[in-house]
């Protein structure tokens, strides 16, 4: 089957929320196959060919390439700099059967049945449309390998303490990401995608993140706070007239307080599908 699709610039009509700050990238290089992708990793065997899409600073990328080695791993992500970062941990690891490329999961450059495994983490809450994404990483997918995708489902986020600064954080957060084209309940919908962008064998389950320790949750409160007032989120937030400065230095006091807090407790919820390939 050759590729029939006619877009070759970009189709993406989201902007990415966070952006590639410090406080982004502290959590995405956090990010491992074991946390991040467990679902997957039964499936996964050496020799396949596997497309990571929206690979970011690569950590599970370079997870998978172990795992699949020989197999070829190709990690994509639509920002040039961050690849960059992504080259370095593979070079770190020593991995040296992955390679790393510009692409928009809304047209990806890549004829038909070019891999085994098509894998998207955190990706399509941010995508202008999720279901031609998925519809392309099918495409590109070989008939019986599988197309996997995991979203968080900021709506479902669940802490303890309470306080209301959080919780406006929260409806923040939503406006923000919608604004911008996104669906940051993602989780609740990746079943309805999948079934819309074609797919009728459809394994979907969950499972959550959960930050207790006094070191995990300093960690995810910090990397908030600063996100909140630093990174291309804070600049959207503003500019869109969501809120203003002051209203997210209060929300970014509001994640650190809680952070202090001893009893302090957050779960992430997520979504999962593997979509096998007919």
């Amino acid at each position: 089957m050759t590729h029939t699709s006619e877009p070759s610039a970009p189709q993406e009509t989201a902007v990415y929320t966070h952006g590639h700050h410090e406080s982004v990238l502290r959590s995405h290089s956090w990010r491992t196959a074991a946390n991040s992708a467990a679902y997957l990793v039964p499936e996964l065997r050496p020799g396949l060919d596997v497309l990571d899409v929206g690979c970011g600073p690569g950590t599970i990328t370079a997870d998978l390439a172990a795992l699949v080695a020989p197999g070829r791993v190709t990690g994509v992500d639509t920002a040039q700099d961050v690849l960059g970062k992504a080259r370095a941990v593979a070079a770190e690891r020593g991995v040296d059967n992955v390679e790393f490329a510009v692409a928009d999961v809304h047209a990806l450059d890549f004829p038909d049945d070019s891999f085994d495994v098509v894998h998207a983490h955190q990706v399509l809450q941010h995508v202008g449309d999720p279901v031609r994404a998925l519809s392309e990483m099918r495409r590109v997918c070989r008939p019986g390998g599988v197309v996997a995708a995991r979203d968080s489902d900021y709506g479902a986020f669940t802490w303890y303490p309470e306080p209301p600064a959080l919780k406006e954080w929260q409806a923040l957060y939503h406006r923000v990401a919608r604004a911008n084209g996104g669906e940051p309940d993602a989780g609740r919908r990746l079943f309805s995608w999948a079934r819309r962008a074609g797919f009728t064998e459809i394994t979907t389950t969950a499972a959550t993140w959960c930050f207790a320790t006094d070191e995990e949750r300093a960690w995810w409160s910090g990397l908030w706070a600063d996100r909140t007032t630093d990174s291309v989120y804070a600049k959207l937030a503003v500019e869109g007239g969501h809120t203003t400065p002051e209203g997210l230095a209060a929300v970014a006091e509001a994640w650190r307080a809680w952070g202090r807090h001893e009893d302090a407790w957050f779960m992430v919820p997520h979504g999962e599908i593997l979509c096998r390939v007919s």
